[in-house]
């Protein structure tokens, strides 16, 4: 059974910087593309970014040069790392994957706030 599981989230000034997790269970990761995705207050899913089977990544126009993905094969986790991060960066951030059907974690909180 697989099961994404997402942490890291929280608090932050503008301009701050916060690193969120994403483990994969029950699943070899390493041999499967993984993206972030996440919902604004009001807004619709938005996809921020992919990381490729071989650590190639896409982000999003809207966090490109602040956001960056890398990902752990030995750990089976993906990472996305968020700098100069700002208060429309506030969202519940999702990791998803697909191996047969969509697989969706259950999200954590970022909130950007003075």
């Amino acid at each position: 059974q697989v099961q994404l599981v997402e942490s890291g989230g929280g608090l932050v000034q503008p301009g701050e910087s916060l690193g969120l997790s994403c483990a994969a269970y029950g699943i070899i990761a390493r041999y499967y593309p993984m993206s972030w995705y996440r919902q604004a207050p009001g807004k619709e899913r938005e996809l921020v970014g992919t990381i490729s089977s071989g650590s190639r990544v896409n982000v999003a126009d809207s966090v490109k040069g602040r956001f960056t993905i890398s990902r752990d094969n030995a750990k089976n986790t993906m990472y996305l790392q968020m700098n100069v991060l700002k208060p429309e960066d506030t969202a519940v951030y999702y990791c998803y994957m697909i191996l047969g059907r969509a697989y969706w974690g259950q999200g954590t909180q970022v909130i950007v706030s003075s």
